[in-house]
């Protein structure tokens, strides 16, 4: 009994691992149906030509450490993945840095809201509106 208490201990100070971006990445890529070599050729940061390798795609996939990728490598994962960047930042963020940017969502819908902060008020007060006629709010959410 007492080495399991000490395993539990030790488990408990431990830090979280997580794996958001490494998973976002992994199951886009599957979507996509690509192999890793076509997926790592589409991996290219559009502004400045930087390309993520596949062996560091590969390692990311496999729970292998990688260094956190950079504004760059971002972009170019965006590419590949089809998705926006603001979506890989927040997985990337989550995963490397322990932010979480809200506190529950998707990371759809944490980049929709980044778009909403772009929107001028009258748009926002518009958009919100037609939001509370397809999913009113929840009053118990509210107090």
């Amino acid at each position: 009994m007492a080495a399991h208490d000490d395993q539990v201990r030790e488990d408990a100070g431990a830090p979280e691992r997580r794996t958001q971006f490494a998973d976002l990445v992994r199951r886009r890529r599957s979507e996509l149906n690509e192999s890793l070599a076509t997926f790592a050729a589409k991996a290219v940061d559009p502004v400045s030509g930087k390309r993520v390798t596949r062996g560091w795609i590969y390692r990311l996939e496999s729970g292998e450490p990688v260094t956190p990728p950079e504004v760059q490598e971002l972009r170019a994962l965006a590419a590949a993945c089809e998705l926006p960047m603001e979506q890989l930042q927040d997985a990337a963020g989550q995963q490397f840095h322990g932010v979480d940017p809200l506190v529950s969502g998707s990371s759809e819908a944490k980049a929709y809201v980044r778009k909403l902060d772009q929107l001028p008020p009258d748009q926002r007060d518009r958009l919100l509106r037609l939001i509370d006629t397809l999913v009113p709010p929840d009053d118990d959410a509210e107090q």
